[in-house]
């Protein structure tokens, strides 16, 4: 073992997952000449000084290279040393010009006079007290982390999360991981029970201990929730647990009757297992829905004496026009006067279809009645993007689900049924959308005898969140809905109409003779990337006098491989937002965010910006403060978000996002690569998706093959749900809490 003393000058690569760093250090002998270093180092910081333990190695391609085994900071003790150190944006509040003065001011002495006697900071010229301040505490905290780090390196944890784990838990970190540290995974976002379970090990945790196991029936039932489903029957949640944890299922039986935060029952005669949460959201979603349906209270009563005949003709001569055809209020179909009678003469309704079938149209008709009766009418949708589109359609106000809840920190709604939200009818727009836990809350605001009206498209991907809430209201008797099946004439020239539901009936696309829907063959796998970004970057832009990064959106099936949305936002990002001298950048793990860059927010931060910042909001990076440590993001519901340098792992790139996160946006050009070499992820109502999401214009790009087994793939299983079963009042009975 040999031991390498140096200052660490740059992060060429880092894996955030595995912490495995190639990094360039600068050491006393090296003088200009840097020399490249390998192994885990995640967490050092560029200017930091690092005393390396591993061994000197030749790397037939790269030379040589010194391979890192574990690694110490040590503090600096030259004067350019301590500069550096300072300056690397290490401590918030210092900068390179900062830490000059600051050195300047004290030499060597520098880091002794931040350790003893920070007070004496205010001797720097132009340095407030309140800089002052805030460099002592964030010095302190930073030795305090490093402790905690130095604890969480020795069991194997990267430095990112370490930091995540100091905040969470201050000075109890250590007795946390030492003790309970299963809690990591329940607590702390970015841990999961497998990192859990590496910590759980290295700090002496048996393999077969109940509290491993309990932890694994919860990470089990929480990745099957991940994957849609609202509850497991029992003998499957079993054998799955009996894999992830690799214990027999003999010691999982027992382990599963005083497991906490589960709720046995049986469905339709199988046991099944739910995660106390979900259970309570679906068991009130349903008490809900039908208490809704069959109270006596009715906000809306004036329209049970409508003459339908009258009302349909008013709307026709004072509306607006019908879907463009130039008619005054296109005549409804019938099926459209259907939706609009049911919306307002049933408490609870959903209005389903394809596009081009009327639903928007139909929707403001429903909207146009009410307003002139004068009702108090809330719209909202689940996504920014689909509430300004509810806005534009209707001309009345729309927000997203979340804001209208005013969901506080937690995620806990303002309203709820105490204090129910004050209107006659509420129209939920995208509720092909809405998982279990949010439709639940938002059921539950809306006021005994007000009219709700769930409106979306049931053949698109189901929820993100767990939960089929459309596909189960619709498979009902229970609840009244109308489904529009009749396409109009205007839409009918469209090729994205007309390909949308022929795909919908398994039937292959028509690729030619759309002036909306074009495909470019490539059957060469490799060659499908340098293509879409050749197509997004450049050739649809020219042709269609588009913006690049506003009004086109790539849509991939998934996220790895090279047609993937991983690489894809790197080559993108490349060609529209490439590394220049004057755009400043934050690197962080593998990415690279500059201004300029589209992104998307990937949970859901309820502290953040006025009111939350969702999963799935898209916005682009305005600002870059190296000094502030944060980035400003403007996000596409006009609201400027900042983001700390350590909070950079909520934002990933968008120029090319998943199909599923593409659900109730809509992009004026949808771009999707489709490969032979994503078989897994080839299903129609993923394609469907896609395809629905363009305004003006989609671009199929690769594999005739792949796209014809993507149009023949139905999708995977439904998911286990049971809130059809209560809401056709088959009440399961339960075996114990």
């Amino acid at each position: 073992m040999q031991v390498l003393e140096a200052v660490l000058e740059r992060i060429t690569y880092a894996n955030e997952e595995t912490g495995y760093t190639i990094a360039r250090v600068a050491t006393d002998r090296s003088g200009s000449d840097l020399l490249t270093v390998v192994g885990p180092l995640l967490g050092a910081q560029p200017g930091e000084s690092l005393r390396l333990q591993g061994r000197w190695t030749t790397h037939p391609r790269y030379g040589r290279q010194f391979e890192v085994e574990s690694y110490t900071t040590v503090l600096p003790a030259t004067i350019k040393g301590i500069e550096r150190y300072l300056g690397s944006g290490l401590i918030k509040g210092i900068g390179p010009r900062l830490a000059e003065r600051i050195v300047g001011h004290f030499g060597v002495d520098t880091l002794r006079v931040i350790e003893e006697e920070p007070a004496r900071l205010v001797e720097v010229p132009k340095l407030g007290p309140k800089r002052t301040k805030m460099i002592g505490q964030a010095w302190e905290e930073q030795k305090q982390i490093k402790e905690v780090m130095v604890f969480l390196q020795g069991v194997g944890v990267s430095t990112s999360l370490a930091v995540r784990i100091y905040k969470q838990y201050k000075d109890a970190s250590i007795s946390v991981v030492r003790n309970e540290p299963y809690r990591l995974a329940a607590d702390v976002w970015g841990i999961g029970f497998k990192t859990a379970d590496t910590i759980a090990k290295a700090v002496g945790i048996p393999h077969d201990s109940p509290q491993r196991i309990k932890a694994g029936l919860l990470y089990t039932l929480s990745e099957a929730a991940d994957n849609g489903h609202t509850y497991l029957p029992r003998p499957n949640l079993i054998g799955d647990a009996a894999k992830i944890l690799d214990v027999p299922a003999t010691l999982i039986e027992p382990c599963l009757a005083d497991a906490e935060g589960l709720t046995h029952e049986h469905i339709g005669g199988v046991p099944a297992v739910y995660l106390t949460p979900f259970h309570r959201a679906e068991t009130n979603l349903a008490s809900s829905l039908l208490g809704l349906l069959s109270v006596d209270k009715d906000r809306l009563a004036v329209f049970q004496e409508v003459d339908w005949d009258k009302a349909f003709a008013w709307l026709k001569g004072s509306g607006p026009t019908g879907p463009g055809s130039g008619k005054s209020a296109a005549d409804l179909a019938p099926e459209q006067r259907q939706a609009v009678q049911m919306a307002l003469t049933r408490r609870v309704g959903v209005l389903t279809g394809g596009p081009g079938c009327g639903k928007s149209f139909t929707v403001r008709s429903i909207v146009q009645l009410a307003r002139a009766k004068r009702a108090k009418i809330v719209l909202a949708a689940p996504t920014g993007r689909a509430a300004k589109r509810l806005t534009e359609l209707t001309g009345h106000e729309a927000t997203t689900v979340h804001r209208l809840l005013k969901l506080q920190p937690g995620g806990e709604p303002s309203f709820d049924r105490d204090n129910p939200l004050d209107a006659d009818l509420v129209v939920v727009d995208e509720a092909s959308m809405l998982d279990l836990l949010l439709a639940n809350k938002l059921v539950k605001a809306v006021a005994l005898g007000a009219h709700l009206v769930f409106v979306g498209d049931v053949d698109q991907l189901p929820s993100v969140g767990a939960g089929e809430v459309l596909k189960d209201m619709l498979a009902t008797e229970a609840i009244p809905h109308v489904r529009l099946t009749h396409i109009f004439r205007q839409a009918s020239e469209s090729g994205i109409v007309v390909n949308a539901h022929r795909i919908n009936r398994g039937e292959f696309p028509q690729l030619k003779g759309f002036p909306d829907f074009f495909f470019f063959s490539c059957e060469d796998n490799d060659a499908v990337a340098p293509l879409i970004v050749d197509l997004a970057a450049k050739r649809v832009p020219r042709r269609f006098n588009l913006d690049a990064r506003r009004d086109i959106q790539v849509l991939a099936p998934m996220h790895r491989g090279q047609a993937g949305a991983g690489n894809l936002n790197t080559m993108l990002q490349e060609a529209l937002t490439p590394g220049r001298d004057s755009v400043p950048e934050k690197k962080f793990g593998a990415r690279v965010f500059r201004v300029g860059d589209k992104v998307t927010q990937i949970r859901n931060n309820y502290e953040k910006g006025r009111a939350g910042v969702f999963n799935g909001t898209v916005g682009v990076v305005t600002a870059l403060d190296t000094e502030g440590h944060s980035l400003t993001v403007r996000t596409d519901e006009d609201e400027d978000i900042i983001y700390s340098f350590d909070e950079l792992d909520e934002l990933i790139h968008a120029y090319a996002i998943s199909i599923h996160r593409s659900q109730g946006s809509e992009y004026p050009a949808v771009i999707v690569p489709i490969t032979t070499a994503s078989w897994m992820m080839l299903q129609r109502n993923l394609l469907y998706t896609a395809i629905t999401r363009a305004k003006k214009l989609v671009v199929i790009a690769g594999s005739a093959k792949a796209l014809g087994v993507a149009v023949k793939t139905l999708g995977a299983g439904r998911r286990h749900t049971a809130l059809e079963h209560r809401l056709n009042g088959v009440t399961p009975f339960h075996e114990h809490h």
